[in-house]
């Protein structure tokens, strides 16, 4: 995947030719925090307008027509090994169980292609109505999405879409957090962990993969225009599986070339995990980590005030409920947006059991509210 470096300049040719939304420049990273939950930064992976989940309706008639159709789902993971997955899955099951339509199969790809086109096609097998998924490869597995459109499933998407499908024809929707948005966010919660100057690694994720380097992106772009004495001088990819041991790896390799660095960055909270890891052995304590996607491992370091400053959290469980209403949609030939995105959540210590509620719907795990006190 080619990485750009931002300027100033290619920020706003960006802006111009429409590849971003709109996003105004705050020298206050609190104002910027608070803007953030009221819009939607990301554009659709075809350059689509957001539509808010919040407009998404079904009527007690419509779920009545629903439920008479005994409708059966299969959700079809690019990798189940977290929290931002399980809630997904946790999210789409409710929605799903207020429609009447049964959820017949959940897998996990494991982020291996090659596995996920033999899932898709295992539960095809099965005859469902709807099938859910976020593609691991969007190309290496288009066909197997292309087989299930074409044998009349209902085919909604999260985070992104593969190419070649026409969306109102092969799928229905597509939803995702406002990735862009939460990497806007991770970099203002780095800004203001740091006081507005230092120098920062970033440790991204080192494949074709839409959502990351839409976060990616976001922090380059917003430590760019927004905060010219922060300088990132390191970066390094991560391939997984073990996602937590290369970025231990990655960030080690980092902070024995770059003994000053006063933070870095993680594209999600798994890596983020084997940063931390390698702080502590580093005795880099006073060292600054933000990332995207609110982990209860993560979560407990933050909430022992340790090296997590700041999350960008999505809502994942919303959008398992947003994702199971236009697979609803689909079955009533109703027409639905292209793209729909709910918005970016920034957390810090001080808002962080909130937070967790507002992510899972339910109150912090007991090792968090521990870590708190």
């Amino acid at each position: 995947m080619i990485r750009t470096m931002f300027t100033r300049g290619a920020i706003a040719a960006a802006f111009l030719a429409g590849g971003l939304a709109s996003m105004p420049a705050h020298a206050d990273p609190d104002a910027a925090l608070a803007a953030l939950q009221s819009t939607v930064l990301s554009k659709g992976p075809s350059g689509e307008e957001p539509s808010p989940a919040s407009d998404l309706v079904l009527s007690d008639d419509e779920i009545a027509k629903i439920k008479a159709m005994n409708a059966t789902a299969a959700i079809v993971m690019h990798y189940g090994g977290n929290d931002w997955s399980r809630a997904q899955v946790e999210g789409m099951r409710y929605q799903f169980g207020e429609m009447g339509v049964e959820v017949i199969a959940v897998t996990d790809a494991g982020f291996k292609p090659e596995k996920q086109v033999a899932d898709i096609e295992t539960v095809l097998a099965q005859k469902p109505d709807i099938i859910v998924s976020v593609p691991t490869d969007p190309a290496a597995t288009a066909a197997a999405y292309k087989a299930a459109a074409d044998a009349g499933v209902k085919v909604v998407f999260m985070e992104n879409t593969p190419p070649g499908l026409e969306v109102g024809k092969d799928y229905i929707s597509v939803v995702s957090a406002d990735n862009y948005g939460n990497g806007v966010a991770s970099a203002h919660l780095m800004a203001k962990a740091l006081g507005g100057k230092g120098k920062v690694g970033m440790v991204f994720f080192a494949a074709d993969f839409f959502v990351t380097q839409q976060r990616y992106d976001a922090f380059k772009a917003t430590m760019a225009s927004d905060y010219p004495d922060i300088e990132i001088v390191a970066e390094q990819g991560v391939g997984g599986p073990d996602f937590s041991g290369d970025a231990d790896k990655a960030a080690s390799a980092m902070l024995i070339s770059n003994p000053d660095l006063d933070g870095i960055w993680a594209v999600w909270d798994v890596p983020a995990e084997g940063v931390v890891s390698a702080a502590r052995v580093s005795g880099r304590d006073d060292l600054v980590i933000t990332t995207i996607d609110l982990g209860e491992n993560v979560a407990i370091n933050m909430a022992q005030g340790s090296y997590v400053k700041g999350i960008g959290a999505q809502r994942p469980f919303d959008q398992g409920v947003a994702e199971a209403m236009l697979a609803g949609y689909g079955l009533l030939d109703k027409e639905a947006p292209a793209f729909v995105a709910l918005p970016a959540l920034p957390v810090t210590k001080d808002n962080l059991l909130d937070a967790w509620k507002t992510v899972y719907r339910t109150d912090a795990t007991a090792n968090i509210q521990k870590s708190m006190n």
